[in-house]
Parts: C-alpha cells; sequence; structure tokens
C-alpha cells in the first residue's frame, strides 16, 4: 500500500563502540549513549503509527567481546529496566525479548521477566529486545521444540509448515518486519531476525547508533514508503 508506514521496524544498532573511540571515549559509554539514544527515540516514535520496533541488543557472538565491555552492557540492560520501572510505571509501553536468556544471570533473568509481566497488557509501542539472540539458534530451537512435539507423536511431518515453525520461533505472535534499518554502514544480516526478514526492505544508513535520530527514523520510513513491494510477485500498472 503506497505511503503505509512500516507497523513494525527492526533495528542493528551498531557503531555504539566506534562513536566512544572517535570521542576517546571507553567502548561502553558508546553503548550507555546508545541506551539513552533508544530511550529518546522510543518516544518520539509515538504517533508515527509504527506498532512494533525490535532491537539487536547483544548478540549471540557478542560474549566473544571484552569481558570489560560486555559486563558494561549487561550492567546497562540493568539500568535501562530499573529506568523503566521508576519512569515508566504509567506509560504504555509493552516491553518483550527475543534470545536465550538462559545464559544471562540468574537476577538479570528475573528482571526481564518481571519487566514483560507488568506491560503485558499495554497497547502502546511493543518494544522487542534482542538479548543474547542469533537467528540461527532461534531457528535451531524451534526445529528442536518441534521435533520433540513429532518425537511425542503430538505432530506429523505433514505438519510442518512455515506458519508452524514462526510459531515456535522467539518471536511467535509478532508481525514480521517491514523494515530493517542498519546503522553504521555495513553491508550485512549480522544473524538478525533471518527468518523473519524474508521480504523486509532493508535501510542502511552511516550514521552511527548513538547519533540516530526520529528524524533519520522518519527519512528510513520515507525510503521504505517509495520502495515497490512485490513479495517475489508483480505489481501491475493499471494504464
Amino acid at each position: 500500500m503506497a505511503n503505509a508506514v512500516p507497523k513494525h521496524i527492526g533495528i542493528i544498532m551498531d557503531g555504539n563502540g566506534r562513536w566512544a573511540q572517535k570521542k576517546h571515549l571507553p567502548r561502553v559509554m558508546g553503548h550507555r549513549q546508545g541506551a539513552r539514544t533508544l530511550d529518546k527515540l522510543l518516544n518520539d516514535a509515538k504517533g508515527l503509527g509504527v506498532e512494533h520496533i525490535t532491537v539487536y541488543a547483544f548478540s549471540t557472538e557478542n560474549w566473544k567481546r571484552a569481558e570489560e565491555e560486555v559486563s558494561g552492557i549487561m550492567g546497562i540492560l540493568r539500568e535501562y529496566i530499573n529506568k523503566y520501572f521508576r519512569e515508566y510505571a504509567n506509560s504504555d509501553f509493552r516491553v518483550d525479548s527475543v534470545g536465550d536468556l538462559s545464559a544471562l544471570s540468574e537476577d538479570l533473568q528475573a528482571d526481564i521477566a518481571r519487566l514483560k509481566d507488568v506491560s503485558k497488557d499495554r497497547t502502546g509501542i511493543h518494544l522487542t529486545i534482542a538479548m543474547n539472540y542469533g537467528s540461527r539458534d532461534e531457528i535451531k530451537r524451534a526445529v528442536q521444540k518441534i521435533a520433540c512435539e513429532v518425537k511425542e507423536g503430538k505432530l506429523d511431518i505433514p505438519d510442518i509448515t512455515e506458519e508452524l515453525i514462526s510459531e515456535h520461533l522467539d518471536s511467535a505472535g509478532t508481525p514480521d518486519p517491514e523494515l530493517i534499518i542498519r546503522t553504521s554502514g555495513e553491508l550485512r544480516t549480522s544473524n538478525f531476525l533471518l527468518w523473519q526478514s524474508a521480504y523486509s526492505e532493508y535501510y542502511i544508513t552511516d550514521k552511527l547508533w548513538p547519533d540516530f535520530t526520529i528524524e533519520d527514523l522518519k527519512d528510513a520510513i520515507s525510503v521504505y514508503q517509495s520502495r515497490d513491494r512485490r513479495f517475489g510477485g508483480r505489481n501491475e500498472v493499471v494504464k
């Protein structure tokens, strides 16, 4: 539909470390500024018509980074959750997560579970945080769950459809993203929502994530609206 606003936007928030390095700051300061950027963007995005935003906060590969940086990211996540309870207790944001949270500390898992439960009935922007997330890992875990159901006689092999696979992913119940934004100019998917993004439009910007603004989001939406989304078919021009 022409000029339609994407209901679901995925964001690969890249460039926090480079932003910090350019300012001769520790990398963790870039992640802290990146969290502020997300916070402001969510508030500024109200009223645009976007219903779901999924952000790539920490990948399954990010554990390879320096211990100080990983610890800093986890600390920022804790701060973000506490900020939500302090400042957004009466807001309409709904917060969710995708990824294997079992690798996180028990207290952080409990905080995330509490946040999801408290906000589950809210009707504003649905923010999903991809934490310890990798799309291949997500698909692997979905296949394992389906295999168990087949083994237990709950499913027959012909029952395995694309819809069934989607229902076993972490993102079950959330529509696929129409638009995925990647900051910092990198041209790769980085194992983010591979199944869900089969027909997503990609928007790449050289802006580093901490510098991303609501105007940049509006530009991305404008570019999305200018594209011809055919889903493998062809949109015939009526003469």
